[in-house]
């Protein structure tokens, strides 16, 4: 069995690259606080001349995740651009011929909606639907939506998913997302379009924001994709054809680290061949 690549930090690997695609939620903060040494470490790559734009599921658009970065206090000199799941489902809903659009989701994603042109209306007139998570995730399960997702089904309405990640720490707890919903859907037999990771369209968007800030398109053997998530961050990378760097102090710790808290060698290279994609290397967290 291969051994999985540990490294201690982002500076093993920085002059390979002149651009990081990082990941938010799990990255630079879990949901309530920053990651101080995670935002040093893109502050310094930045300062050697890299680029970094966040790109984030987040189902609201960028300067939403601005201002939640602000208020959570991460630095805003670790990024130069935020590319967000937001940003490329107004697209989508902008591209609906009929705009009526039913809504799932919590009133903290009010901001996807801003100066968008849909018209938001009950599920029996609307043309579409769009899930960007659940009304309250603190306390509701996927199950408590079955009966809404079977009434959607019934009427073969669209979906066009704002946040495709299934889960996202907050703080110590694990919240479920719009893509625990869309997922269940897709079982039924619905339509479902994806905003963020890992499909293509937000790699996109956030290799055409690097080349504005690069000043030319990067070559992609020189971008590095960095994220908590297999499902989202390692296989939207593969699927981009660039390289990505796992932290493995995040939705996966239970799968990864020993009882005192540290990734354990031996259970990443039990987890890793089990997975469709793989990293180029892994770390805890992203520190320099």
């Amino acid at each position: 069995m291969p051994s999985f690549p540990i490294i201690t930090g982002l500076s093993s690997l920085a002059d390979r690259y002149d651009v990081i695609f990082s990941d938010v939620w799990g990255v630079v903060h879990n949901g309530l606080a920053p990651h101080k040494a995670a935002g040093e470490a893109l502050t310094r790559f930045r300062a050697k001349g890299g680029i970094v734009v966040m790109i984030s599921n987040a189902p609201r658009p960028a300067w939403s995740v601005v201002e939640q970065l602000n208020g959570i206090g991460v630095v805003s000199t670790a990024y130069d651009a935020i590319v967000t799941s937001g940003d490329v489902t107004q697209g989508l809903a902008r591209a609906e011929p009929d705009p009526r659009c039913f809504h799932i989701g919590a009133d903290k994603d009010e901001p996807l909606f801003h100066d968008l042109p849909v018209e938001r209306t009950t599920l029996e007139k609307a043309a579409f639907v769009i899930c960007s998570g659940l009304r309250d995730d603190e306390n509701e399960t996927v199950a408590d939506y079955t009966d809404l997702l079977k009434a959607i089904r019934s009427r073969n309405l669209p979906m066009l998913c704002a946040n495709p990640d299934l889960i996202v720490e907050r703080g110590e707890k694990l919240i479920l997302c719009a893509g625990a919903l869309a997922a269940v859907y897709e079982e039924m037999g619905g339509k479902v379009t994806h905003g963020g990771k890992p499909h293509r369209p937000i790699y996109e968007a956030t290799f055409r924001k690097a080349a504005s800030f690069l000043g030319r398109p990067p070559e992609k053997k020189r971008i590095l994709a960095i994220g908590d998530a297999i499902r989202t961050d390692v296989a939207g990378a593969h699927g981009f054809d660039i390289d990505s760097l796992f932290l493995s102090a995040g939705i996966h710790t239970s799968e990864l680290h020993d009882a005192d808290g540290r990734l354990s060698q031996a259970k990443l290279d039990a987890f890793m061949p089990a997975q469709a994609f793989q990293p180029m290397a892994t770390s805890e967290y992203l520190v320099w």
